[in-house]
């Protein structure tokens, strides 16, 4: 089974999100997709605190996001560092 991966990002970030789902699955993962779904503005805690709390919680090792501020990913960084 492949390992899961929760993604997200705010509208800054939703391009890359995009492409990185991809390249994820041709990685052999399997992206969990959490938001958001247009480049229309958002805010990222909208989508940076559900990418985290699987991550925080220890159901998954891993997450990402994305944005512009450049915050979404600090909140769903991988747990290998604790």
């Amino acid at each position: 089974m492949a390992e899961v991966i929760p993604i997200g990002a705010d509208h800054a970030g939703f391009a890359l999100k995009e492409r990185l789902k991809e390249e994820l699955r041709s990685l052999g993962f399997e992206p969990l997709d959490l938001g958001t779904d247009s480049a229309e503005s958002t805010d990222y805690p909208d989508y940076a605190h559900p990418v985290a709390a699987p991550v925080e919680s220890g159901a998954v090792r891993r997450g990402g996001g994305w944005g512009g501020s450049g915050r979404v990913g600090e909140l769903g960084r991988g747990r290998e560092g604790k």
